[in-house]
């Protein structure tokens, strides 16, 4: 089956975030901002892991703060892109270490069970299959660890995503997923109690320049499988600053930003069945551990 236009390779996303490693820090204000919205909601959980892992941890920021957090906890700092965790150990202090790795999300290299907080902070939003990633975080959750996470919306650059349907039909905005439907994903890996709300933010850019430039120092290029391919034409871009011209009495260009936040507890993991087989799951094993 061939990928639908919205599909992202892993391997560009990989190159991508590669690139950006050493430009990403000076221009991520907003992921900063949802990083630290995301950590603090770890202020009212009562949780003492002795193994967290940063799922798409990027230049380490969250996990040198988790490590602060949990100072007796071993984390664990896997991002895709090798570039951003070479940037990561420079948030490494002798007392306060943690571990990188380098993997996919939808293939953990984690031994089953071995970790009580799952913590990831936009990384979901670049993954094609987020069923498998969110199997993968239940595998590696032990029962009665908490997976905490913050992703994009679908109204997340909303203005840009309506300028450039002004101009073709090709996808330049990526599809980010609604909340529902990523607490159902939930639900079907096994997570129990999954929390789901959202909050909507507006980031003020002086043009569009200056939000398309935020977005390439960041490694948040279009990279659909549907996009155009290519360098996009002057023209175009000019016709899509028309488009998107903010209105005379606003001074600067207003971009949506729908920040989905969700959380939920590791449940016990079924038995697989054989074809034709029955299994018998205790009513016991449908309640989750106490936090």
């Amino acid at each position: 089956m061939l990928p639908d236009e919205f599909y992202l390779d892993p391997a560009l996303v990989r190159r991508s975030f590669d690139q950006a490693a050493k430009s990403y820090d000076a221009a991520a204000v907003v992921p900063t901002e949802i990083r630290n919205r995301l950590l603090e909601r770890l202020d009212f959980v009562k949780l003492q892991p002795k193994v967290v892992l940063d799922l798409g941890a990027g230049t380490g920021h969250a996990s040198k703060a988790l490590k602060h957090r949990y100072k007796t906890a071993e984390v664990i700092a896997l991002d895709l892109a090798p570039g951003m965790l070479v940037e990561a150990n420079r948030r490494q202090s002798w007392l306060r270490r943690f571990h990188r790795v380098a993997a996919d999300a939808h293939r953990l290299p984690i031994k089953d069970a071995s970790a009580q907080l799952v913590f990831s902070n936009l990384m979901l939003e670049w993954c094609h299959d987020p069923d498998a990633v969110f199997q993968e975080i239940r595998r590696v959750l032990q029962p009665g660890g908490l997976l905490t996470f913050a992703t994009l919306g679908p109204d997340t650059l909303r203005e840009l995503r309506e300028g450039w349907r002004k101009i073709d039909a090709y996808p330049h905005v990526h599809r980010f997923i609604d909340m529902h439907d990523l607490g159902d994903a939930l639900m079907r890996a096994g997570m129990a109690e999954p929390v789901m709300d959202t909050e909507r933010l507006t980031v003020t850019y002086p043009h569009l320049d200056a939000l398309l430039g935020e977005l390439t120092a960041m490694g948040s290029s279009n990279l659909a499988h549907g996009r155009a391919r290519g360098l996009t034409p002057k023209g175009r871009l000019e016709f899509l600053r028309q488009a998107m011209r903010p209105a005379t009495e606003q001074a600067a260009l207003p971009i949506s930003v729908e920040v989905v936040y969700g959380h939920a507890w590791a449940g016990e993991l079924r038995p697989r069945a054989r074809a034709g087989a029955e299994v018998r799951i205790p009513v016991s094993s449908l309640s989750r551990s106490k936090r």
